[in-house]
């Protein structure tokens, strides 16, 4: 076939969907920004913080506002794009010239795969960059109060290289409970792994940790304990603060796959189970690209539907319905650990990528021309 044809074709194509697509990244963004605006409006209006902090708040969630749009919009845009070419019938004129499905939908698949890169690029340099910045806005106006907020459940960052987890805190008493400290750096250590430090209960103030009931473990260079020592109180001071101390605090959310690899890294060898952290890893890699396999179910979901545009809708907003809840399941499986961290991210783009391969082989050889 004429390859000047093929490349004509391709640009129109690629027109036909890259309009649609900006819109509907602009347009569900503005959807997906309103929730998040309803709330900045409380906080200017009953928490009486300044207007500038709500738009810096507004600022460092569009990142991640952009990425969560990323694959809806590109479903949304594929679906209008070539529902409006099978119904004017442009999609009948491109096959009986002798372009066949694959030839169609290349495009298109290019498209969403350039999607699925910014994606991935935004994912992993300005999302965690602007979460950590949005939720430090947060934290800081937590540290107002009285009692600081910790967070249970999540390891977090504390000056001299160590790291904190807390099982659980009573706010109004300022007691921990279900220490866990990993000293990464201290006087006499000669191996890789850190110093483990456990404890109880615990009580906190502005510029200290005070720990109670506790062990304090240190690894030989094969990862056995060769030093255990019990304490019934050991005084841990947090430098500059509670406020630098808790702005280095960070979420899955707030890190790179590289950053939250070394902390998955640094707490395997400690023998912590970290499947929470390794689902969301390589959850970083698997989402982004979505849009790619949007498209690729969208299209012959797409070119299938004769019926109009209601039918379109329904089954657009059926596809993303069953792709979210499946990724769902999935995170839960992996992070309770029924199944590997890796399948748990990637399971869902598997299956769906399957069954838009499927489909695309049963329009392409089985549907009437």
């Amino acid at each position: 076939m004429n390859k000047g044809k093929i490349f004509i074709l391709n640009r129109y194509l690629f027109k036909e969907l890259l309009q649609p697509i900006l819109f509907c990244i602009f347009a569900v963004t503005i959807v997906f920004m309103s929730n998040f605006l309803f709330e900045l409006s409380d906080l200017l209006i009953n928490k009486r913080e300044s207007f500038l902090t709500v738009i810096q708040m507004l600022f460092y969630q569009l990142p991640a506002i952009f990425v969560q749009t990323f694959p809806i919009s590109t479903l949304f845009a594929t679906v209008y794009s070539l529902g409006r070419l099978v119904k004017d019938n442009e999609i009948t004129v491109m096959r009986t010239s002798g372009f066949g499905i694959q030839k169609i939908i290349i495009p298109f698949l290019i498209l969403g795969l350039i999607v699925s890169f910014v994606s991935y690029w935004m994912n992993e340099k300005t999302v965690p960059w602007a979460s950590h910045r949005s939720l430090n806005l947060v934290r800081q106006m937590m540290l107002r109060d009285v009692t600081p907020s910790i967070k249970e459940h999540v390891f977090f960052r504390g000056p001299d290289d160590r790291y904190f987890y807390v099982k659980n805190v009573d706010r109004t008493a300022k007691t921990l409970q279900g220490i866990m400290v990993y000293e990464t750096q201290y006087p006499g250590k000669d191996t890789a792994f850190p110093r483990v430090i456990t404890a109880n209960k615990g009580v906190f103030n502005d510029n200290s940790w005070e720990l109670e009931e506790g062990i304090i473990n240190e690894f030989d260079l094969h990862g056995r304990i060769k030093n255990e020592v019990q304490f019934e109180e050991l005084y841990i001071p947090v430098g500059d603060g509670l406020e630098n101390f808790y702005g280095n605090q960070k979420t899955a959310s707030e890190m790179s796959r590289e950053e939250l690899s070394e902390e998955i890294n640094l707490f395997l060898k400690s023998g912590i189970k970290v499947d929470t952290w390794q689902v969301e890893y390589h959850m970083k890699m698997a989402i982004p690209f979505a849009p790619f396999i949007f498209v690729l179910v969208g299209a012959p979901l797409s070119l299938f539907n004769r019926k109009g545009w209601a039918v379109g809708i329904v089954l657009t907003l059926l596809v993303v319905f069953a792709y979210f809840i499946l990724q769902s399941l999935c995170r839960s499986f992996g992070t309770g650990g029924m199944i590997t961290a890796v399948w748990s991210a990637w399971l869902p783009n598997i299956i769906f990528a399957v069954l838009g391969i499927l489909l695309l082989f049963r329009e392409e050889f089985f549907m009437a021309r």
